[in-house]
């Protein structure tokens, strides 16, 4: 099953382009545009190539993190909306039992 998701998200990213794609992700997007600027040294202030590769290292640690986190959050909304729209299923409902009476004091 996973294979066939896999096969869906690719046709369905194939029809789009990159920029497209990502402006689904503005969070992606900015870490990418960061990247440039420091490979275009936009700020001027980068003169070394281990301060460059420093920068990027950093960026993509940040990025690689951010991915993670927003993939693992869209993962389990699709988890809840899966239960959520199963039969049977009520996770709104409040409980109306307290639970079984004891039977005694304990010693």
């Amino acid at each position: 099953m996973a294979e066939e998701f896999g096969e869906i998200e690719n046709a369905l990213a194939a029809k789009l382009s990159l920029e497209e794609r990502l402006k689904q992700f503005p969070e992606l997007k900015a870490k990418i545009e960061v990247m440039l600027g420091i490979m275009e040294n936009a700020g001027g202030d980068v003169q070394k190539a281990d301060e460059a590769e420093r920068r990027i290292i950093e960026e993509l640690r940040q990025m690689g993190n951010e991915i993670l986190h927003g993939w693992a959050r869209r993962q389990h909304q699709k988890k809840e909306d899966e239960f959520t729209a199963m039969p049977g299923v009520n996770r709104k409902q409040k409980k109306t039992s307290t639970g079984i009476p004891g039977s005694g004091k304990s010693k």
